[in-house]
């Protein structure tokens, strides 16, 4: 056991972050859910602001748990080449595939931010967090749409990882930190004591949270 909960991990996280704090274009983007309880406390120990990054699955029909690419947050969406060139995947099921996943996906961006405009990536330093990584098969999603976005640079943040993974995932960001990588790593959730889902409340109140002005004194 490694960690109490998800806040106390975005705690020991940050830690391992602390050359970013305080940079007008650093950006902390949390994937939904778990991510978000940790990228609040990163975002507040480095005065970066947070938000959500969606990615969602494009699963190949009657087949959903096979991945044929991903759409994300700021209407990007990457395609594995490969399964449309074995399967000989016509483009209209892509595209009736990726309708339903998009819609789905606003829907959750509604929930979570509300009427506030997605984050401008562009040019920023992005911290991409999640509560763990086991397969990352949904981390390399976001960091490929999220590279469509032009940043300056993609850094993947977790507090746990599999060792294979974290290393796999060097290949794709700028920086990936895994605070630990456990051999043998079984799940994400056997190194956390309280590992409870994360609600859509409680996503839509730290992202809240996390969008007032910080105290003078709380800073301290």
């Amino acid at each position: 056991m490694f960690f109490r909960d998800r806040r106390d991990a975005g705690q020991k996280l940050a830690s391992r972050l602390a050359a970013y704090a305080d940079r007008p274009d650093v950006l902390v983007l949390a994937l939904p859910r778990g991510g978000v309880p940790v990228g609040y406390e990163i975002s507040r120990a480095l005065h970066a602001p947070l938000d959500v990054f969606v990615v969602r699955k494009l699963g190949l029909p009657g087949h959903e748990e096979f991945a044929m690419g991903a759409v994300a947050s700021g209407g990007v969406r990457v395609l594995n080449r490969d399964v449309f060139e074995q399967l000989n995947m016509p483009s209209n099921v892509i595209d009736a595939v990726t309708l339903r996943e998009q819609r789905e996906l606003e829907r959750r961006e509604r929930a979570y931010r509300g009427l506030r405009p997605s984050p401008d990536a562009r040019d920023k330093i992005v911290i991409l967090v999640d509560d763990g990584l086991a397969t990352g098969s949904t981390m390399r999603a976001a960091v490929a749409a999220l590279k469509q976005q032009h940043p300056a640079r993609v850094v993947v943040a977790v507090p746990v990882a599999s060792p294979e993974t974290c290393q796999d995932l060097r290949g794709e960001a700028d920086e990936v930190v895994c605070l630990v990588t456990p051999e043998p790593f079984y799940s994400v959730g056997l190194w956390y004591q309280d590992f409870s889902q994360t609600t859509d409340e409680e996503v839509r109140a730290l992202l809240e949270t996390a969008t007032r002005p910080e105290p003078a004194h709380a800073a301290a």
